[in-house]
């Protein structure tokens, strides 16, 4: 009678957990690169169950060098992408009309970091330098920069020779340019890794020059967003990242490790992710998700200034939403 009785409750416990399953929503979020501490809030979001009180299911899917976060979204690939502003919106207005619907980083971690014996001291030193620049929309940033120098980019003396740089930091350490693209929590810390010391760099934070421009927010496509269903979806899906993300400020070494966790690669390593976290978390420490719409005109403005050749050619409308954090952050 005992084994029939715990036969019976083990089998519904089975169906309960294959009903929860089944019942859980799904949500697939595309990752702007590998799996990192960039990416925290969303593993820890995982791993400590917030998700699934929320009754989502949800799936991450690292990033690369090889995949554009819009272009797997626009290909029916994920729900909601991680994405920098300037890339999405450029993506926008080339017709995937994707929305930004919460605003996790409220600061950016972009800088350019140079080798002192370059002789660069300031950004009047550029003329007639190689600097290192990363594309695949990563190259928006820079290029508006530029524009707001008025500093041409096809090399000569007046200009700046762009070296398509890869996602490493080689072309400093071979000195085969003066500066290279790197991110406050990620690059920088690999060029002093390295060998080089603080003191033989100059660095310029995109904050500090102020042209920076908004990073690593959640998008979504705006024909999904009208859908309530899915918008009530990503309500429960950015609560629960927003609740990872300011666990991993206050944990960060906690947060290193789950991510840790999560690399299958076995790519990362323990100190460079606890690095990597205690930087990012400086960026996402003033941001609650929703979107300030002061960085957002600050980033279009940007981006429009541009010159003869700017990022966005007209004022974006529609791009941004505060109708999924407004019921998020209740």
């Amino acid at each position: 009678m005992k084994t029939k009785i715990a036969s019976l409750l083990l089998a519904s416990a089975f169906s309960l957990a294959a009903f929860q399953a089944e019942a859980a929503d799904k949500v697939t979020l595309q990752l702007k690169w590998v799996t990192q501490a960039q990416f925290a809030g969303y593993y820890v979001a995982k791993d400590k169950g917030f998700y699934e009180e929320e009754g989502l299911d949800v799936e991450i899917k690292p990033g690369g060098p090889d995949i554009a976060p819009a272009q797997v979204i626009a290909g029916g690939g994920a729900d909601v992408i991680v994405d920098w502003m300037p890339s999405a919106l450029a993506t926008r207005e080339k017709g995937v009309a994707l929305v930004n619907i919460a605003q996790p980083f409220k600061s950016s971690g972009m800088m350019l970091t140079c080798l002192k014996e370059s002789g660069v001291t300031g950004p009047e030193n550029f003329k007639g330098k190689t600097l290192g620049v990363w594309f695949f929309g990563n190259e928006y940033p820079f290029l508006s920069w530029m524009a707001h120098l008025k500093i041409p980019t096809d090399g000569g003396p007046d200009g700046v020779t762009v070296l398509k740089q890869g996602f490493n930091v080689d072309p400093l350490l071979q000195k085969q340019a003066a500066c290279i693209s790197t991110m406050t929590y990620n690059e920088y810390g690999q060029v002093l890794d390295a060998g080089i010391k603080p003191e033989d760099l100059v660095t310029f934070k995109y904050e500090d020059q102020g042209v920076a421009t908004l990073e690593d927010g959640l998008y979504v496509l705006e024909d999904k967003l009208a859908d309530p269903a899915f918008k009530e979806k990503m309500v429960k899906f950015v609560r629960a990242s927003m609740k990872g993300w300011k666990y991993a400020e206050t944990n960060p070494d906690e947060a290193a490790g789950i991510v840790l966790e999560n690399d299958t690669t076995g790519a990362q390593t323990e100190a460079h992710q606890k690095f990597m976290m205690g930087e990012v978390a400086k960026l996402t420490a003033g941001s609650n998700g929703a979107l300030d719409e002061a960085d957002y005109k600050r980033t279009v403005a940007s981006l429009l200034a541009g010159g003869s050749d700017p990022v966005i050619s007209k004022e974006p409308e529609g791009a941004w939403t505060h109708a999924v954090t407004d019921e998020a952050l209740k």
